[in-house]
């Protein structure tokens, strides 16, 4: 495993992080990771040199499951070792008006249950999941500062937001003084570049690390999807039990013109390079050279697990790099839709 600097802080992590969304999330009123499966692949992550570990305080069902289940893994281990991200933002209680966003009093108590759940006194990262409109950001900044302050969070992170109030937000900590968002998690794979372009150039000019979730378009990018229909890129030919049959969201969200030319791109390189499509997708983010880049891998199997690690292994050309980058634009310069 590769280790790399998180942006400008001093923390090292591995050149991939393990998301673990999937732990205690019902589809289809079926748990889609379990207990036994979670310390199983948080095992495996581990063994394989993993020591970056996102989590988020809705994640699971109840909410905090996912916290919990790498809480009662991390007992009796060194909690030195890893590097512990969650997250808050999203309602954690329906019932009560202040149990969601980014007010104080909602992030007060939401870093006391996660840091409960998790078994930590502190957390490595701690992300707003969400911008908030209806709360000041002046109060957002101002309480996660002096979370850093007490020593509860290490470093702060921002997620999905648009350029300008990732840049507003820095130029208000730079103002007051307070702690400044130093890692980023935005959508972000090969298909999806020119539309955060924005936002990645924010990351580069402040040398913020990106955690890109997602960062195989929902499995789209692991080549184990075919076309049903030329005429049509929303139809898709896939594996039972895949994302594609799970999910209604996924042809809106990952399945597209310009997804299929990419993934035919990806796949003509994976074959020079003799690895998966996986793989040079995963190692074509890592290679990203503006900003430190660190893709949020959330495998549901050992085997998925180990080939996403083998990106560390892997080697694109200069060639075969830009060729990925290529492949979003028509032979005219246009770029293919969605």
């Amino acid at each position: 495993m590769e280790y790399v600097s998180l942006g400008s802080t001093g923390t090292k992590v591995s050149r991939l992080c393990f998301g673990t969304w999937r732990f205690g999330k019902r589809s289809g009123g079926v748990v889609e990771t379990g207990r036994e499966a979670a310390h199983d692949l948080l095992d495996a992550a581990w063994d394989r040199g993993i020591n970056f570990i996102d989590t988020a305080n809705v994640y699971g069902d109840p909410n905090g499951t996912s916290e919990e289940y790498i809480g009662e893994w991390l007992e009796g281990r060194d909690r030195e070792r890893f590097v512990i991200a969650s997250k808050v933002y999203f309602p954690f209680d329906e019932d009560d008006p202040n149990g969601r966003g980014l007010g104080r009093k909602h992030v007060r108590a939401q870093i006391e249950g996660t840091l409960d759940r998790l078994g930590t006194d502190y957390l490595d990262v701690y992300y707003i999941h969400r911008w908030d409109d209806e709360v000041p950001i002046e109060e957002t900044l101002a309480t996660l500062d002096d979370l850093v302050e007490e020593g509860r969070v290490n470093h702060l992170g921002a997620s999905t937001m648009a350029a300008w109030r990732l840049t507003k937000a820095l130029w208000r900590s730079d103002v007051h003084d307070w702690e400044r968002f130093e890692v980023t998690q935005p959508l972000f794979h090969a298909a999806y570049r020119d539309d955060v372009a924005d936002y990645l150039d924010v990351c580069a000019d402040q040398d913020l690390a990106v955690c890109p979730y997602s960062p195989l378009a929902g499995g789209f990018l692991t080549g184990k999807y075919e076309r049903a229909d030329p005429d049509d890129p929303r139809r898709v030919e896939g594996p039972d039990g895949s994302r594609a049959t799970l999910d209604e969201r996924f042809s809106d969200y990952y399945l597209s013109e310009r997804g299929w030319h990419v993934l035919d791109a990806i796949r003509d390189v994976a074959d020079e390079a003799g690895a998966t499509p996986a793989q040079v997708a995963l190692r074509w983010l890592i290679d990203q050279e503006a900003f430190t880049c660190v893709p949020i891998v959330g495998a549901r199997t050992v085997e998925q697990l180990d080939e996403n690690v083998g990106a560390v292994d892997v080697s694109l050309t200069d060639e075969g790099y830009e060729r990925i980058g290529a492949a979003r634009y028509a032979e005219e310069g246009r770029r293919w839709g969605h």
